[in-house]
């Protein structure tokens, strides 16, 4: 059976304990699991993106006999919504917030959280993690970045940060106090980048390009 959220739940990492995994804001889709304690598992339809919530949040997890639909997006449909993606960002960098990990919902973010909204908030589901998003775009070249396209950051073995590109060698990303920063900030790809832009410059990994919606595994496979 399908539910539906009526208001912002948080999704935790494991049973106890109070490391955020994720969070579910109003009118997400998901499907309830096993109870550990005081805490049910659920996993997200639109990204299948799994964590343990509050038994008593569960009061806000209300059936649905509707069947969720993933929107069938191509790059054609996506690219003017690219805009949306920009300018939710930047609204967002304008409001006081701090970086918040497992942070998906306004106004506190981690940086794959924050990209996963902007995109959300314009009609286009992306993967929850940083290298799961660096796995679901379509790669490309760093000389051919446009507006909108994403980057990543990391070690050689995994990408662990993503930022979402303006244009101009610029790019916004939300980045912890470890970074320089306590939140979302621009910084730049090019020469000019100060002192936050030359950490992420060193963990440089690759870009690519939001050509699709993401569609669940189940509805890939049934």
């Amino acid at each position: 059976m399908w539910y539906r959220c009526q208001r912002t739940v948080n999704l935790y990492a494991a049973p106890t304990g109070e490391v955020l995994a994720t969070q579910a804001q109003a009118g997400r889709w998901l499907r309830l699991g096993e109870r550990q304690g005081d805490r049910l598992w659920v996993t997200l339809a639109e990204d299948d993106y799994g964590g343990w919530v509050e038994v008593a949040d569960a009061t806000y997890l209300l059936p649905t006999a509707e069947l969720y639909q993933p929107p069938q997006l191509n790059r054609a449909a996506i690219l003017p919504r690219v805009s949306l993606v920009l300018h939710f960002a930047i609204q967002a960098m304008g409001q006081p917030h701090r970086y918040r990990w497992g942070g998906t919902v306004a106004p506190d973010f981690d940086c794959s959280g924050l990209v996963q909204a902007a995109f959300a908030q314009a009609g286009i589901w992306l993967p929850r993690d940083a290298y799961q998003q660096e796995a679901f775009v379509a790669p490309i070249k760093r000389e051919d970045l446009a507006a909108g396209d994403l980057v990543f950051f990391g070690t050689a073995e995994r990408a662990t940060h993503v930022g979402i590109y303006l244009g101009n060698q610029q790019y916004i990303h939300c980045s912890g106090v470890t970074q320089g920063r306590n939140g979302i900030g621009v910084d730049s790809l090019g020469d000019d980048r100060g002192p936050i832009g030359e950490i992420y410059a060193q963990q440089w990994r690759s870009a690519g390009r939001v050509v699709a919606s993401y569609q669940p595994q189940w509805c890939v496979h049934r």
